[in-house]
């Protein structure tokens, strides 16, 4: 087989992997919103369609994992278009990811569905979810376009999300130290907050390796985290 074939066969290998990164993006931001939706009408089958929906994430994640560790064996693929391999591999990794934060939100909405609305606190939390979802399609997009500077954008715009999380950190508190019979409720929302808030770190994770496959540079590592509450290692939720 001569180069011209082992590149064009390669090219057309690294497409279809890229086409189920994108439907693997689809299939997430609209778990990311479903999630918050679910929360906000108190709609338990759509939320329940989002913990459904997260094995075909995790489907595709597998199949692109399979898809891409071939590509390797098979085309012994240069130090630039390994890279790239690579770098696919951990996007699907991260989306993977919020996906699993989108399932744990819509976990929650059966069990608040059957309590007192916390005023305000689903819309708020609906707000954070979509500043979420607009950061993980400007990353992905982002990838597809190879636009450093876009990427730059969503990693700054991950403080936002930090300040929207520690407003309704404090807003939880106040409400459970206004009324106890509060305080299950609002440990369920803020679980669902700080799993939100988890979701922006993994889309500007996304947006740092579109940066590295441009330009081979890894983003600095120290960024600023504006979550005031990461240090309380007993509220933070894991994602399963």
């Amino acid at each position: 087989m001569t180069d011209q074939h082992i590149a064009s066969a390669f090219d057309r290998d690294l497409e279809g992997i890229q086409a189920k990164i994108m439907k693997m993006g689809g299939l997430v931001e609209a778990a990311i919103l479903d999630a918050a939706q679910s929360l906000e009408t108190r709609d338990e089958e759509l939320a329940e369609k989002v913990r459904v929906g997260d094995k075909a994430i995790d489907e595709l994640e597998e199949m692109i994992n399979e898809d891409a560790a071939r590509l390797i064996a098979l085309r012994a693929p240069t130090a630039g278009d390994l890279r790239l391999v690579l770098t696919v591999m951990k996007i699907s990794a991260n989306l993977e990811r919020i996906g699993d934060y989108a399932k744990n939100m819509a976990k929650r909405t059966s069990i608040l569905a059957n309590m007192s609305p916390i005023n305000g606190s689903q819309a708020a939390l609906r707000r954070m979810a979509r500043e979420v979802n607009e950061m993980l399609k400007d990353a992905l997009d982002s990838y597809i376009q190879r636009d450093v500077t876009k990427a730059q954008d969503v990693i700054h715009r991950d403080a936002d999300v930090d300040q929207m999380y520690n407003a309704l950190f404090r807003e939880f508190l106040t409400f459970m130290m206004e009324d106890p019979r509060n305080i299950t409720a609002c440990m369920h929302l803020h679980f669902m907050a700080k799993n939100t808030e988890r979701m922006g770190d993994h889309v500007t994770s996304i947006a740092e390796q579109v940066i590295y496959l441009v330009t081979g540079d890894t983003p600095e590592e120290d960024r600023t985290k504006q979550d005031k509450t990461s240090t309380d290692t007993s509220l933070s939720p894991q994602a399963s």
